[in-house]
């Protein structure tokens, strides 16, 4: 089935159109008809599969059917949407615009770290789809700039990674403000225990969808691990990127420290890079993302900040430089690649001491990630070569030397 034998409005089917949608993905198909219907869902996808476009689609049909003559009042907000993190909210909100872009639906990213006077603006007017992350939100409700008593859907996006970051208890208190009667779509990468409690305190009677859950990571995505110790893995990651010189590699680490220190460390040898992590002002990280978004410097070393949900085009390569100490993470950051119909490679560099945590994140996936076997002359060439060495002759000497000292102990052993 096609978007275009939708029952939805023709404005919205024109920027589809314009956008490159043509059929829905799983998770589109099996929501859209629900949520269309004013149906409660929970929905349990893959990241990268379409998710905002599964819920943005129909919600922006039902509030365009609404009679516009008494629809929205002094800082009103009819669908709202929380999300754990800026860098999201301001990219659901972009889609909803996308979305949205011939019709009069107004929509509003409400995120901390920038001046709330432009948003106190637009909230004055009422807005149809507010994005909205926990502090920010609460924060314009307790100055009285927020109306939320006329919501009519409740959406909670990355619904695990909220409760991560404790959000619950501000979940449990947005309840308060809406009314009684709303509709609430849940939707979330991974599902346990603490998720199902958090949703079915949430949702009433939902449509539960859940898309390939045998396999949390798309198929589109290739994986391989490399067993490299720690203080190699920039002359690997240099070596990976001078091989790749046009591809988009998103790096992760594990601190901001470590970013800095990776970025020092291909600044060095000439590779231009990129750092994003929780350290950045906003508007460095908003002109960060956009920059690696365009291309204009291929690589972006980040924390887990850029794990959850975001949208990065094209990207070709995930490195995971650290692998991450939780293992649904490996889900998140791999899901940067290999998003809709494209293809994505993952590449692990493992030290000995985060062999622990690879058995963890294979044990999760319920199988082993492919080994990337790397010879030793490989193995020491790559450090060899690399522009961080200082001399690379002197380097190339030191090792026949050590050649030539082996072979001399040998002899030495012969004699006696």
């Amino acid at each position: 089935m096609k978007f275009e034998q939708y029952n939805i409005s023709p404005e919205i089917k024109k920027s589809l159109a314009e956008l490159g949608f043509k059929r829905p993905t799983d998770i589109q198909f099996k929501a859209i008809p629900s949520i269309l219907k004013g149906d409660d869902v929970m929905a349990i996808a893959q990241t990268g599969t379409g998710k905002t476009a599964a819920f943005a689609i129909p919600l922006l049909h039902r509030l365009q059917q609404q009679d516009r003559r008494y629809y929205k009042g002094k800082y009103e907000v009819k669908c709202l949407v929380m999300v754990p993190t800026r860098e999201l909210a301001i990219q659901i909100a972009e889609v909803f615009q996308q979305i949205a872009q011939y019709t009069e639906l107004s929509i509003l990213a409400l995120v901390g770290g920038v001046d709330q006077g432009p948003q106190i603006k637009i909230l004055e007017q009422g807005v149809d789809v507010l994005v909205a992350t926990p502090g920010r939100m609460f924060d314009q409700i307790n100055q009285q700039h927020l109306d939320l008593s006329n919501v009519q859907t409740l959406v909670l996006d990355e619904a695990d990674h909220m409760l991560d970051l404790g959000f619950i208890r501000d979940i449990r208190d947005v309840i308060k403000h809406i009314p009684r009667s709303h509709q609430t779509l849940f939707f979330s990468a991974t599902l346990d225990k603490d998720i199902k409690d958090l949703a079915y305190s949430v949702v009433n009677n939902p449509i539960r969808i859940q898309i390939s859950p045998q396999d949390p990571v798309s198929k589109n995505v290739s994986h391989a691990v490399a067993y490299v110790e720690m203080d190699d893995k920039r002359f690997f990651l240099e070596r990976l990127v001078r091989e790749f010189p046009d591809n988009k590699i998103l790096v992760f680490v594990r601190t901001k420290v470590r970013a800095e220190r990776v970025f020092n460390a291909m600044q060095r040898i000439g590779v231009k890079t990129l750092t994003m992590h929780g350290g950045k002002e906003q508007d460095d990280r908003l002109s960060i993302m956009d920059e690696f978004k365009k291309g204009e410097v291929k690589v972006l070393i980040t924390t887990d900040v850029n794990a959850r949900g975001i949208d990065i085009p094209n990207v070709d390569y995930v490195v995971n430089y650290d692998l991450p100490d939780v293992p649904e993470n490996y889900v998140h950051r791999v899901g940067r690649t290999g998003r809709g119909v494209q293809k994505g490679q993952a590449v692990s560099f493992c030290s000995t001491e985060e062999k622990p945590i690879l058995a963890e994140i294979q044990k999760f996936l319920g199988k082993e990630i492919t080994e990337m076997k790397i010879a030793k002359d490989d193995y020491r060439e790559t450090i060899s070569f690399s522009e961080d060495v200082p001399n690379d002759n002197w380097q190339l000497l030191l090792d026949e030397h050590n050649k030539e000292m082996g072979m001399l102990k040998k002899k030495k052993k012969k004699k006696k």
